[in-house]
């Protein structure tokens, strides 16, 4: 079973480290426990909308960005781990590959 808060977790990780920036730097500008923040990323605590959006403001990251990246990476586990295919979508799904990560905050 794919988990959402794992996926989420993940891309928030990617992004940090895209940009080079520690834990600390970015929940304190997030305004959330480095401690917390490391939960989250590590896919053992669920944010809420609120706490996403800081964080994404905090990495210069649009919030619809990050969860159009997540509904991808969402959608290549679920394909990854055989998860049922919807009724009425067709058999073979072909997912693009992700472009790389631009740093828009510099």
């Amino acid at each position: 079973m794919v988990l959402l808060r794992r996926v989420i977790g993940e891309a928030l990780r990617r992004r940090r480290q895209d940009q080079h920036r520690t834990l600390r730097e970015v929940s304190s500008a997030a305004r959330v426990s480095l401690g917390y923040l490391s939960e989250v990323e590590r896919g053992q605590k669920e944010a809420s909308s609120e706490l996403l959006a800081s964080i994404c403001d905090a990495l210069g990251v649009r919030l619809a960005d990050l969860l159009r990246e997540v509904s991808g990476d969402l959608e290549l586990a679920e394909l990854a781990v055989g998860a049922p295919t919807p009724v009425g979508a067709a058999s073979a799904v072909v997912v693009p590959a992700r472009p790389a990560v631009v740093n828009r905050a510099a």
